[in-house]
């Protein structure tokens, strides 16, 4: 299948729920949706802007409040897994989602015997602990900037990721962790999915959440999907390359040529008819996550729609182009700009760190963006629960375009 670059853009923006933004009704059952139709959402716990999964469902679904995921969290709807790194996913997929995401997980356990039996005894007789409800244990273990880690947090991750325990909430960063036979009901958690099944499933999920991904279904996949190819460190995995050929070969997947984008693409098969006829996007404007699925594939954003974004947060002060958790702004189906808020919840303001326009687009000459930056602006304030913008000195004129007469 070919496509224009102009019907891959109009297409993704659609399948994402973008045209419009903010446009899935229903509360907390447009979530439950989301979770059906986009099988999991990344999750992030920086709350700079919003938590990014917070942020991801705001751009799509109609007045949405944080409480609502943290209450399918809370009644078990959704749990934790690892898949385009930390993600949400519906609990009726953990089947798919419950083999090791890191073999070195469990060597963890055996290596430090006593503190994971005394872990696994106190969380059994006490209910939900955090590595803070522990005495910290040092040991050979070092963390990613080479410091010496806490053996028992190291224990408490493996014990997850192996499907011993499981995480019962969230405070802030801090994790609790129980049984998983305590979190997950016995239906779900004594299915058993083959390996091979469970990482074509994986795999699966790549391209259900981005729509247009291609070979390397969104980067970080080794850990998680294994080689491309079947090696002996890696016993009875078939490789990601027969994973994708048997989705192709079954008809879950089609490949698609788009103008100007090197490589093939893959789309779900019964997103095809919209992929072929993709509609005219309203003028709308949504502030999308560092984490949104959309923003996966940066060479994508550069070649389908001219936009290069690296998340500066990676980078040291004076290396950043831009500011520290940036948004990027979505207008139709073009990327327009950055955004950088901070939500001042002490203060009850969201503070506008920085706004860049990309070089080829002026605000006030493109027909709908000002009013549709307005709504986009009134919405991420209720979307924060603060009461006003505390805009700097030097963006005094977007202060002036943007400001709504119903504030």
């Amino acid at each position: 299948m070919e496509v224009t670059a102009e019907a891959a853009r109009r297409f993704l923006v659609a399948r994402h729920s973008l045209a419009p933004a903010r446009s899935l009704a229903g509360g907390i059952d447009a979530v439950r949706w989301f979770f059906a139709q986009f099988g999991s959402l990344q999750f992030d716990p920086i709350a700079v802007a919003g938590r990014s999964h917070d942020l991801a469902l705001h751009a799509r679904v109609a007045d949405y409040d944080p409480a609502w995921c943290d209450n399918l969290y809370e009644r078990r709807e959704i749990f934790e897994a690892v898949n385009k790194g930390l993600s949400l996913v519906a609990t009726s997929e953990y089947p798919w989602f419950r083999a090791p995401s890191s073999r070195s997980q469990s060597r963890v356990l055996d290596d430090y015997p006593e503190v994971a039996e005394q872990v696994l005894e106190r969380i059994r007789a006490a209910g939900p602990l955090s590595s803070g409800d522990f005495e910290r244990r040092r040991g050979a273990l070092t963390d990613w900037f080479g410091a010496p880690a806490n053996v028992v947090r190291a224990v408490l991750e493996a014990y997850a990721s192996t499907g011993v325990l499981g995480l019962a909430r969230r405070n802030g960063s801090r994790r609790y962790y129980d049984l998983l036979d305590r979190l997950l009901p016995p239906a779900v958690l004594g299915r058993e999915i083959p390996l091979a099944e469970q990482l074509r499933h994986k795999l699966h999920s790549r391209y259900r959440s981005h729509g247009l991904l291609g070979v390397s279904a969104g980067g970080d996949v080794f850990n998680l999907l294994g080689p491309a190819k079947p090696t002996a460190d890696w016993p009875g995995h078939p490789g990601r390359t027969a994973l994708r050929v048997e989705l192709i070969e079954s008809g879950a997947l089609v490949a698609v040529e788009v103008e100007g984008v090197r490589g093939n693409r893959y789309v779900l098969a019964n997103e095809v008819p919209l992929l072929s006829s993709p509609p005219e996007p309203p003028p709308s404007v949504a502030f999308l996550s560092p984490f949104d699925s959309l923003i996966w594939d940066r060479k994508l954003l550069s070649s389908l729609f001219g936009f290069d974004y690296v998340w500066d947060l990676f980078h040291q002060a004076a290396k950043r182009r831009f500011g520290w958790y940036v948004l990027p702004i979505l207008f139709r189906d073009r990327f327009v700009g950055r955004f950088e808020p901070r939500i001042d919840r002490d203060g009850e303001r969201v503070e506008v760190l920085g706004l860049w326009w990309e070089d080829d687009f002026s605000p006030r000459r493109d027909n709908g963006f000002v009013e549709a930056m307005r709504d986009a602006l009134d919405a991420y304030l209720r979307f924060a629960g603060m009461g006003s913008f505390d805009w700097p000195a030097h963006l005094a004129s977007e202060r002036r375009l943007f400001s709504s007469r119903r504030r």
